[in-house]
């Protein structure tokens, strides 16, 4: 079956969807939200699994798991889902200064 969603013969954004993913690795029906009321925190662990299902279906184009990792975590930007008790944007700088690179490993 093809992965991509089909409208009129344009092809459009791949399922599973990287937000469904990430609700799921929640354990909640959906998300807040809202700013003000966001609760949801993903471990970082489980936005990595989320990643390394996306690529092993082809979906992600980072080279690595930490990049893929890091295009799931720009998900849950929109999402307003905080990642490690961090707000998605503050969790892809510490990534990108390498403080939680051991974890990747």
């Amino acid at each position: 079956m093809d992965a991509y969603v089909r409208m009129e013969g344009v092809e459009t954004m791949p399922k599973p969807w990287t937000s469904k993913l990430i609700i799921k690795a929640l354990g909640v029906q959906k998300c807040n939200g809202s700013l003000d009321a966001a609760t949801e925190d993903l471990p970082l662990e489980k936005a990595m699994e989320v990643a390394r299902e996306k690529a092993g279906l082809g979906h992600l184009t980072g080279a690595d798991l930490k990049a893929q990792t890091r295009e799931v975590i720009g998900t849950c930007v929109s999402m307003r889902v905080k990642v490690d008790g961090h707000w998605a944007n503050e969790a892809l700088e510490i990534i990108a200064k390498g403080e939680w690179d051991e974890r990747f490993n």
